[in-house]
């Protein structure tokens, strides 16, 4: 199960670039690319998981569902 970071640990793992690095983001459990909102959605299960202190829930593909466009 991968650790979940704090919202601080997150931004500390910028590279100087500005970025995250594929590992670095793979071993949080986001899928690569990291989708829109994927910090979003590990701050809200790290808040969660220190709440109510039960262990975090594993991320699923859609918790990190990708929107796609419907030009038709």
């Amino acid at each position: 199960m991968p650790d979940l970071p704090s919202p601080e640990e997150v931004e500390a793992a910028r590279t100087p670039a500005g970025g995250w690095k594929r590992d670095q983001i793979a071993a949080w459990g986001v899928p690569w690319p990291p989708p829109k909102g994927w910090k979003e959605e590990l701050a809200e299960r790290w808040k969660a998981a220190r709440h109510d202190g039960a262990p975090p829930p594993l991320p699923s593909p859609a918790d990190f569902a990708q929107e796609t466009l419907d030009f038709g």
